[in-house]
């Protein structure tokens, strides 16, 4: 059976319908600027006076030996890694990555810096700012809870916005188990440092000092403020910091409504297991001897093997 030919049967020579097709081939501007894929990133110079630092910012910008190898790297060298920043709306720009970069370079003299500028949401530049500094080799336990913590509180943002249809790859898992799969720490220990941003600023100095150990500043975060304002008197009077237990007994404390400034230095003053007598070194008497980028494990292992070493020769004379 032969087919039949449509009656609508378009004939090449039919100049309305060629023009009919040619308008709709046409692509229109708005299809266009949806279509249009991201412009591709290169690298500009901005003046350092433009550069403005991340709202809230965990990570501390410190003058040590390790600033100091950068900036004689940027001497030589120049800058390697071109810093990430986002426009704001006043015409300056917000630095993503590369905070250290740029006060290296201020500190040599540059007026200028190279950067790749990226749009980015609030959350997104929050994640890619945490993500580009955790990978530092020295991070005070402050500046890690701080970062977790803002990581954390994006994150969930992101969550609750996200649009019907997009493809979501951390599916199922909550933000403390992508977080903590992303820098290698469980999700309880990035609850943990998350928790310790509770505490008053004095307490958090002793974290990161090494006078206060990281598990029991966790359990003296569950005080109220007062309570950890009155904690820190008891431990200055008293001349040490709690163990585990003894932070424990007092978060229980806290949480029946029974701690009292007394209470607190009763439990400190009593004799710690295996600590009747103790040497105590604070860190900047440590660090005249070693290098500023070692932690107070490091120094540790390095007295006792200067002890041990010299303990030899003294037998072996």
């Amino acid at each position: 059976m032969a087919c039949r030919k449509s009656p609508f049967r378009l004939e090449k020579n039919n100049l309305f319908w060629t023009g009919f097709f040619a308008f709709r081939e046409r692509k229109l501007p708005m299809a266009e600027e949806k279509k249009m894929e991201p412009a591709e990133e290169k690298v500009v110079e901005i003046e350092t006076e433009r550069l403005r630092a991340f709202e809230n910012h965990p990570f501390k910008l410190r003058a040590d030996s390790q600033m100091l190898e950068l900036q004689e790297s940027v001497k030589k060298y120049g800058i390697l890694n071109p810093l990430i920043v986002r426009p704001r709306k006043d015409g300056t720009y917000e630095i993503i990555s590369g905070h250290r970069r740029k006060f290296a370079a201020e500190k040599i003299g540059y007026h200028k810096v190279p950067v790749i500028i990226r749009v980015l949401k609030d959350d997104d530049a929050v994640v890619s700012m945490v993500d580009s500094n955790l990978q530092r080799e020295m991070l005070s336990p402050s500046e890690k809870a701080f970062a977790y913590k803002m990581k954390y509180e994006a994150i969930k943002r992101k969550a609750g916005r996200r649009k019907c249809g997009q493809v979501d790859h951390n599916k199922g898992k909550k933000s403390l188990e992508i977080i903590g799969e992303e820098c290698g720490d469980s999700p309880k220990q990035v609850q943990r440092y998350i928790k310790i941003t509770d505490l008053i600023p004095e307490m958090l100095e002793k974290v990161d000092d090494g006078s206060m150990g990281f598990t029991p500043a966790v359990q003296l975060s569950f005080l109220s403020r007062k309570e950890q304002e009155e904690m820190l008197t008891a431990m200055d009077y008293a001349g040490c910091t709690p163990s585990l237990s003894q932070a424990l007994r007092i978060k229980k404390l806290s949480a029946d409504g029974k701690l009292t400034a007394r209470g607190m230095e009763d439990i400190l003053s009593e004799v710690k297991q295996k600590e009747i007598e103790r040497v105590v070194f604070k860190n900047e008497q440590l660090h005249r001897f070693f290098p500023t980028s070692f932690t107070p494990e490091q120094m540790k292992r390095e007295i006792l093997e200067m002890l041990k070493k010299n303990m030899n020769k003294y037998l072996d004379e």
